[in-house]
This record gives C-alpha cells, structure tokens and sequence, in this order.
C-alpha cells in the first residue's frame, strides 16, 4: 500500500519569527514627516524648493504610501503565517479603526481650530478659504459626510486614502495567495479605470473635492504590500539588477530635466508641457509612480540597511520621528498651518520668517517623536505602534 506525500504547506503558513527593525525605514519616514509638514506650509519657499518634490516627478506623499503598503504588507504575511489568515485579517481591521479614529480626532480638532480663529478675526475668511463652509452652514450633513471620509477639506485628504487601502488589504492578500503576483491586476485595472473612466469617489462637501482618489492611490499601496510580502517571505523583494538599477537612475535624470526645463533654466525647450498626464497629483499620474518607484529602488540601493550615522543624535530622532509616523503627520498638520497664518500675518517678511519657522517646526516634530518613544517600551512600541518589516533589502 503506498503512501501519498504529504503536501507541502504554502509559504506563508509557516511560522515566521519576528524580523528585526529596519532602522534605515524608520529613518525615512521620519524625513519624510518633515518634508510634509513643510510643504504643506503655504508660501514656504523652504517647502517649495528644497524638498525632493521641486526636483522630480513625485513628492514624499507617494514615498509614504508606497512604504507603509510595504510595512503593512510584511505585517499581514507574518501574521497570516504564525496565527491564520483570520487573525491577521482582524489584526488590520483594528488597525484600520485605529487609524480611522485618529482621522476623525484630527478632522474635528481642525474644525475647531479653524472656525475659532475665524470667529475671533484672527483669520477672517480661513473657514471658507479651507472648505469647511459646509461644516459651518450644515453641521450634522457634514459630520456624517465626515464619517464616510468623502468630506474633504484642506489638509484632510491624505489619511483616507491609507483607510480604504487598508480596509482592501487582506482582500488583496487573499488574492495574492492564490494566484501569486498576478493578483496586481486587480488594483492595477481599477487605477487604469480611474484614469480612463474618470472614476472618483464623490465629494459630500459642496466646497470641497476628494484630493487624492483612493481609486488611483490604492494601486501603489497594493504594490507595496505585495513587495512587503515577497522581503519578508523570499528575503528580498526584487532580485539584484544592474539593468533596472540603471533604469531608475534614467529616471531620476528624465525627471530632474523635465522639471529644469519647465523652470525654464535648461537652454534649450524639451518641448514637452506641464500637465495632470505627467505630474498630476490627485490622481496619481502613472510619470509619478515610475518616479516614486525608481526614487526609492536606488534610496535603498544607496542607504545601508544599518550604518553608525543612524545611531547618532540626529538619526535617533529621525527614526523616532519615523516610529510615530501617523501621530507626528497629525501634528505636522497644526504646525503648517500655523506657519501658513503667519505667513498670512507678515507677508512681507516671509523670506527672513521662513527658515526660523519651518526650523522650529521641525524640531518640535523631532522632539514630539522622541518624546513619544521615550513614553512607551521598546517593544511595545514596535509592537503597537510601528509594524516591523523584514531585516532585509527593497533590492
């Protein structure tokens, strides 16, 4: 009598020790948290010009979405190999709430913030100027369209995109599982949808728009999870290529001449115009992720996963600041705005206000990340607060 095989579990169900910390992540994402903060600083030339932003096709809004689909995806697949798919589903769904609840927290203390210094004629205008009229004029509507995430005012559009494709995740992984990379497809044709159909979710406020369409954005954040899954499970999430390393240097270089010729500091026109096909935001044009995506192949191609600068004073803080990432983007958005007012107060001096401001600003952020750190235990903050992701490389 013969004895069939027993069959081979799949690779994500087998227990998967936890990984250690990526310090180099953290410590990008904590740049990227003062890169935000001084962008989102109206009138900034500090946030206007020396950011990446000015000097490429993407900003840091795409970096951070791809990165935390990556994190996120190294999560699912760790807990979906040590306790089943249902746990790790449940584990993302209080995520998700989690992060849902510090949206609306953040949405409503901006309410307040901004309608009180309108009342006082500290601002006049700001409330109509940032779209919360509607919450003004009609409060219950625009609380309950505030619960759907589909009423946007300034400096509210980011944190849904991040909702949603957190919600669509384990949908995604349960894909991913079955039929391998070929999964992609799915948020790959509901962005190419969205571009070819003009799909969007729809505003509920009368004065605003949904800023960046989570029709569009999920693709990059699937992307992420799906090269999360690949590092944790297979060591690295893209093989070693010479040819795509040069790829992504390309480019950066297209990118850079693109942006010098619409400066118009190339001496010659390349003939190619700005547009929302290249560099169009709220929709997150396909120029903007190759960019993103090639930015970040040749950052973690560069940058050490451990190195001593990392563990200097500077890098702590960075990386601390990276570690509280969603709390410290939620204080960013108070402190922009707050340099924004000041810039609205004193436009004339907002060349000699710019640096001291945006530098205070950062500074707060640093300390408010570490200052967060210091509050919780090492591992239970990893644990609750920051996801792991595997101790090896992007590439």
């Amino acid at each position: 009598m013969t004895h069939a095989a027993p069959s081979q579990p799949r690779p994500d169900s087998l227990p998967i020790g936890r990984p250690s910390r990526d310090t180099r992540v953290d410590i990008i994402r904590g740049w990227l948290q003062l890169t935000i903060f001084a962008s989102h600083a109206a009138g900034s030339w500090i946030g206007a010009w020396l950011i990446h932003g000015a000097w490429g096709l993407s900003d840091s809004s795409e970096q951070f979405v791809f990165l935390s689909g990556l994190m996120l995806g190294s999560v699912f697949a760790r807990k979906s190999g040590r306790e089943g798919f249902r746990a790790a589903s449940r584990d993302m769904a209080v995520r998700t709430w989690r992060l849902y609840r510090t949206h609306l927290i953040t949405f409503f203390l901006f309410a307040g913030l901004i309608i009180a210094v309108t009342d006082t004629g500290l601002c006049p205008g700001e409330v109509k100027r940032l779209g919360w009229s509607f919450l003004v004029a009609h409060p219950a509507h625009a609380i309950a369209a505030a619960l759907t995430t589909l009423y946007q005012p300034n400096y509210m559009d980011i944190l849904p995109v991040f909702i949603w494709s957190m919600a669509l995740l384990p949908a995604f992984a349960w894909l991913e599982r079955r039929i391998g990379a070929w999964a992609l497809t799915a948020p790959f044709g509901l962005y190419l949808a969205a571009w070819l159909f003009g799909l969007t979710p729809p505003s509920l406020g009368p004065d605003t728009v949904i800023g960046f369409n989570p029709l569009a954005w999920q693709m990059l954040f699937m992307l992420g999870v799906c090269l999360g899954r690949r590092m944790l499970l297979n060591g690295r999430a893209l093989p070693p290529s010479r040819p795509l390393t040069i790829a992504a240097v390309v480019v950066l270089v297209v990118g850079l001449l693109l942006r010098l010729n619409w400066f118009g500091a190339l001496p010659f026109d390349l003939g190619i115009p700005e547009s929302a096909w290249i560099i169009g935001k709220d929709e997150l044009a396909l120029p903007r992720v190759v960019h993103a995506l090639a930015l970040a192949l040749i950052v973690a191609r560069l940058i050490p996963r451990e190195a001593p600068w990392m563990h200097t004073p500077l890098g702590r803080w960075l990386a601390a600041c990276g570690r509280h990432s969603l709390q410290v983007f939620c204080l960013g958005l108070f402190l922009s705005w707050a340099v924004t007012a000041a810039f609205r107060f004193w436009p004339h001096g907002v060349t000699l206000l710019d640096p001291p401001l945006i530098i205070a600003g950062c500074a707060i952020l640093l300390w408010f990340g570490m200052w967060r750190d210091r509050g919780r235990s090492g591992e239970r903050s990893i644990r609750n607060l920051s996801p792991p992701i595997a101790s090896s490389r992007l590439a």
